[in-house]
């Protein structure tokens, strides 16, 4: 990841803090920031939750969610990035879940492909933005890239929240 300190200058600036809730990348984007000088000022925690009984006991996504709309998909991402949120005194949530590897996901979504999530608590609401991409390469290539992205995509995303702009991705 580049320019970190451009990432943690804009964190400390708005007084944001970070949680994570990862599926695919196993608690890579946590290990990414943790392994930032200074990262105890922003970063307060991380859930781990590969299974759907692990999204739902510890992050409330609810299995008719899963069931409905796939494991890989940007309504589970939404609502693991809420149930981070809501588990933590953080006022921002990154949360991933897709297919690394090595075989294609339920329902044949193909390797590489991830869904986000990134929730902000700001102004007394809560506002998430998904979205869905895909990444080349082997599992641990597609788990690097997948967590890079996450991190990489909260100062923008913050700045549309400030500027109002409206959520885009997939509904619960």
């Amino acid at each position: 990841m580049q320019n970190l300190q451009h990432w943690t200058d804009y964190l400390n600036a708005h007084d944001l803090q970070v949680v994570t809730a990862e599926s695919c990348t196993a608690g890579l984007v946590a290990a990414k920031l943790g392994a930032i000088p200074g990262c105890g000022d922003w970063l307060d925690c991380s859930y781990v939750t590969y299974s759907p009984q692990a999204k739902n006991r510890i992050l409330g996504v609810r299995f008719d969610t899963i069931e409905r709309c796939n494991l890989t998909s940007e309504a589970v991402a939404r609502e693991m990035a809420e149930g981070a949120l809501q588990a933590s005194p953080a006022n921002v949530a990154i949360s991933n879940t897709g297919v690394a590897g090595p075989g294609p996901g339920e329902g044949g979504i193909p390797v590489g492909t991830v869904c986000f999530g990134w929730a902000f608590r700001h102004d007394g609401q809560v506002r998430v933005f998904t979205e869905t991409r895909h990444f080349d390469g082997d599992r641990n290539a597609v788990r690097e890239a997948a967590a890079d992205h996450a991190i990489a995509r909260i100062p923008a995303l913050h700045a549309q929240l400030l500027a109002g702009q409206p959520e885009r991705g997939g509904a619960a």
